[in-house]
């Protein structure tokens, strides 16, 4: 049977999308792929094994057992206060990952929306909205982080009692993280200026392809044209900020724990385990190298993810 132009008979040779072809670019990047398992294991780690009957409460204290070296019942040893430092490890990397998650998500829906609509508008309204992000850059982000996070209530004992109903959790492990709510509004509210102006630039080359004059001709709507033809095309740009957003809101938080800002005492973040750990690291190393490692990997694998999301959707850029 005779073929011509890819055609065999009235079947077309089957070409692969672009997205396919992302997530096999992806898949052959070796350091975004071991890191995306490395996170997903962390995740389950942090997640998955503190529920189980091997790992003790991160707040039972045993002053018969402080600051003990590795052992079997004890695998990364005890601190101060004779807790096991692998749940309070495990649990603190629950809270760490929880903030960097939930801040970039607040961040993302702010940035997303203030870039969306400045770079559609453009003209003065454009100007005078990055004049108020060029405002907000040049003030001082931790300090600005402070008071706005101090400013904010906590939440109320309802949100509590509904993540217990949610998750099925412990009133005593869902409490430190409702704590934090303040924390996390206060880090995603200000930490979305980079990516509105990703997403103003990216707009702005957008809005003028045919496509969307098109479906301007034809008399949508500005919300229809902005959220149904300009924002899927961001979909690459947002995910790859994403991965490299999260190990920034990560560390942030890291400094604000060490600096007594972020998660208060009995409950523990790595931030204030490294915080502790750095105090005592003369007489007890392993109080701050089991929580540093965990710390410094897990930031790792989320910046060798980010980099080769950024190959695979964009291959033009690993290029430059």
């Amino acid at each position: 049977m005779a073929t011509m132009n890819g055609f065999s008979g009235n079947k077309a040779l089957a070409g692969n999308s672009l997205w396919k072809d992302a997530r096999l670019r992806l898949c052959r990047n070796r350091a975004a792929m071991v890191s995306l398992f490395f996170l997903l294991a962390m995740v389950a780690a942090c997640y998955v094994l503190p529920a189980t009957p091997w790992v003790e409460a991160p707040n039972r204290m045993d002053l018969t057992n402080i600051t003990a070296g590795p052992s079997w019942e004890h695998p990364f040893g005890t601190d101060q206060l004779g807790r096991d430092l692998l749940a309070r490890v495990l649990y603190g990397g629950r809270i760490s990952l929880l903030v960097g998650l939930v801040a970039t998500a607040v961040s993302l829906v702010i940035g997303l929306t203030f870039g969306l609509v400045s770079g559609y508008a453009g003209g003065r309204t454009d100007s005078v909205m990055m004049r108020a992000v060029d405002v907000l850059f040049a003030l001082p982000f931790i300090v600005l982080v402070i008071v706005f996070s101090l400013s904010i209530e906590e939440p109320s004992r309802e949100l509590t009692d509904w993540l217990v109903g949610a998750t099925g959790w412990a009133r005593e492990d869902v409490a430190p993280m409702t704590s934090l709510v303040p924390l996390f509004v206060a880090i995603g509210a200000l930490g979305w200026l980079t990516l509105a102006r990703i997403v103003r630039t990216q707009t702005m080359e957008i809005k003028g392809q045919d496509y969307v004059v098109a479906a301007r001709s034809l008399g949508l709507g500005h919300l229809r044209i902005l959220f149904s033809h300009i924002a899927p095309n961001l979909f690459g740009t947002v995910v790859v900020y994403t991965t490299l957003a999260v190990p920034g809101i990560m560390l942030l938080e890291s400094v604000l724990s060490f600096l007594g800002l972020g998660v208060k005492a009995p409950n523990s973040s790595w931030g204030t385990l490294i915080k502790e750990g750095a105090d005592r690291m003369e007489v007890s190393p392993e109080l701050l190298l089991f929580p540093a490692l965990f710390f410094s990997l897990t930031l790792l694998a989320l910046n060798f993810l980010g980099d080769g999301l950024r190959d695979a959707i964009d291959p033009r850029a690993s290029k430059d």
